[in-house]
C-alpha cells in the first residue's frame, strides 16, 4: 500500500490517492482539477479504479463525476447524499473490496448530513481513516454550511463523530480532506495528516466533556465563509458538468474587451500586485493569481457575471482556469490579447493604485483582513470590513483618502480596485501589513 497525499494550499484541503498494490488505486475526494491527481497517477503507473467522496463538498466541486466518465471509476459515496449520478451507495459499515485491503463506511454527520469517513482495513486491523469534514488536525470541520437553524444540532452530531473516530486504536492514521488555510474550519499552521493518539492527546474538541461544551467551543471557532459554498453542495448532489477538453481562453481584442465590458463583463487582473498598482484597466478588480486565486474570484464576484482576464505572458491560462473550474465558475469569456500594452497602444488610459511604505500611511485606513486577524493586532483606529464584505460594505467608507491593508498587499489590491471601480475618490495601499507597519513606526498594534 502507498498513499499519495495531494494538497491543494489554496482551498486548505488534501485530496488522496491510494495505490493499493495490484496497479489500480482509490482517489478520495478529488477535486474537478484532476491534473495534480493524474500527474500522481502516472507517475506510479496507477488506474484510478475507485474515487470516493466523503460528503457533498461545498468548497469545490468534486472529480468523482469525470474520473467515473473518462476512467471508467466506481464512484463511492453516502447513500444518504441522494446524488442524481450513477454511484455505489454506502450505509454505516458497509464495506468496499480493494483487492487485498477493505475500506469500511462509517457515518460520521455533522459537518453535512451524509458524511462518511473510510476506514481502511489489512485484515481486521485499522491502518488509516479518511476523516474529510469530520474529525482533522487539531479540531473539526464547521457546522454551519446548512443554515443557522441547523448549526447546533449538526455540531451535536459532530461532537458524536469525533467521539466514534477517536474509539480506534490510538496507531490509526488520520487523512483529513480539510487543513490549514480551509474555510472549513482548521487551524491555521496544523499539519495535515495526524494518527487518533495525537488527536486525543491534543484536539481541544476531543477534551470537551459533554456535546453542548463542544458546540460552544467548536462553534466560537467559525469565522466567514466564502458565498460559492452556498451552492457547491447541491452542484456536487447533481453531479458537475464532465470537462472533456483542456479549458482554454479565447484572446479578444481590444474593441471586443470594450463591448464586453458595456454589456456587462468584469475585466479581473490576475498581475502582481506591483503591476496593477502601475496601471490597470479602469474598472478592473485585481485578484492576484497565486494559491487564493479562486477563493477570491468567487467570494466577490457574483457567478452570473461574465469575466475578461488580464495576465502577464508569463501567467498560464491553465493557472487560471481549472481553479475556477475547482469551485465552479464557468464565466470567464476570455483574455485580453495583449494584454495592459495593447490597451494603451489603443489609446486606452490606466488607472493607477500607489503602493505606500508605512511612514506614509496617514488619515483614513481600511483593514480588510478577517476577523480573527484584525483581533491579533491591527492599526489604531483602523476601519475593519472583510473583503468577503466589502462590495456589500463600501457605501461605510467615507470619501476621504484611504489606505488599505491586508496581510501583505493582494487582498488590499483587490479591495482598492473594488473602491475604485465603486467610485471612491482616492485609494492607495499599504505595501506590507500590520506587523511590518508596527515594525517600521515603532508603534504597537491594538487588540480585540
Amino acid at each position: 500500500m502507498h498513499l499519495v497525499p495531494l494538497i491543494d494550499e489554496g482551498l486548505g484541503n488534501s485530496a488522496y490517492l491510494l495505490d493499493v498494490g495490484d496497479g489500480r488505486a482509490l482517489a478520495v475526494d478529488a477535486p474537478r482539477d484532476l491534473r495534480a491527481l493524474r500527474a500522481a497517477a502516472d507517475r506510479c503507473g496507477l488506474s484510478i479504479t475507485w474515487a470516493a467522496d466523503t460528503h457533498l463538498h461545498a468548497d469545490f466541486l468534486s472529480g468523482a463525476v469525470q474520473l467515473a466518465a473518462t476512467d471508467g471509476a466506481q464512484i463511492l459515496a453516502s447513500t444518504a447524499g441522494a446524488r442524481a449520478f450513477e454511484h455505489r451507495g454506502l450505509a454505516d459499515g458497509d464495506d468496499v473490496d480493494l483487492g487485498g485491503l477493505t475500506l469500511r463506511a462509517l457515518a460520521t454527520p455533522g459537518h453535512t448530513d451524509e458524511h462518511l469517513s473510510f476506514l481502511l482495513l489489512d485484515g481486521n486491523t485499522p491502518v488509516g481513516v479518511f476523516t474529510g469534514g469530520s474529525l482533522i488536525v487539531g479540531s473539526a470541520a464547521r457546522t454551519d454550511l446548512l443554515g443557522d437553524e441547523r448549526t447546533r444540532e449538526l455540531a451535536h452530531a459532530q461532537y458524536a463523530s469525533l467521539h466514534r473516530l477517536a474509539a480506534l486504536p490510538d496507531a490509526t492514521a488520520v487523512w483529513p480532506t480539510h487543513g490549514g488555510g480551509s474555510f472549513c474550519s482548521a487551524v491555521p499552521g496544523a499539519a495535515r495528516t495526524s494518527t487518533i493518539g495525537a488527536e486525543k492527546a491534543g484536539n481541544p474538541l476531543l477534551t470537551a466533556p459533554d456535546a453542548d461544551t463542544f458546540a460552544a467551543r467548536l462553534l466560537a471557532s467559525l469565522g466567514s465563509y466564502p458565498a460559492y459554498f452556498r451552492r457547491l453542495g447541491e452542484i456536487n448532489r447533481q453531479g458537475p458538468p464532465v470537462v472533456r477538453t483542456a479549458p482554454v481562453l479565447p484572446s479578444l481584442s481590444v474593441e471586443q474587451v470594450r463591448r464586453a465590458a458595456a454589456a456587462g463583463a468584469l475585466i479581473v487582473d490576475v498581475r502582481p500586485v506591483a503591476d496593477v498598482a502601475a496601471g490597470h484597466i479602469p474598472g478592473a478588480v485585481a485578484i492576484a493569481l497565486r494559491d487564493q486565486f479562486a477563493t477570491w474570484l468567487g467570494w466577490i464576484i457574483e457567478p452570473s457575471i461574465p469575466i475578461v482576464i488580464v495576465r502577464n505572458p508569463d501567467q498560464d491560462p491553465a493557472d487560471i482556469l481549472w481553479p475556477a473550474l475547482n469551485i465552479g465558475v464557468d464565466t470567464l469569456i476570455g483574455e485580453l490579447a495583449g494584454g495592459v500594452g495593447a490597451w494603451t497602444a489603443a489609446g486606452g488610459t490606466l488607472a493607477r493604485t500607489p503602493l505606500v511604505s508605512p511612514d506614509q500611511v496617514g488619515g483614513a485606513v481600511l483593514d480588510i483582513r478577517q476577523d480573527s486577524e484584525y483581533a491579533a493586532g491591527h492599526l489604531p483606529h483602523a476601519l475593519h470590513i472583510e473583503l468577503g464584505g466589502l462590495p456589500a460594505g463600501a457605501d461605510r467608507i467615507a470619501p476621504e483618502p484611504t489606505v488599505v491593508m491586508c496581510g501583505h498587499g493582494e487582498r488590499a489590491m483587490t479591495a482598492a480596485t473594488l473602491l475604485q471601480r465603486a467610485g471612491h475618490p482616492a485609494v492607495s495601499v499599504l505595501d506590507g501589513g500590520a506587523h511590518g507597519w508596527a515594525q517600521a513606526t515603532g508603534t504597537p498594534l491594538e487588540q480585540q
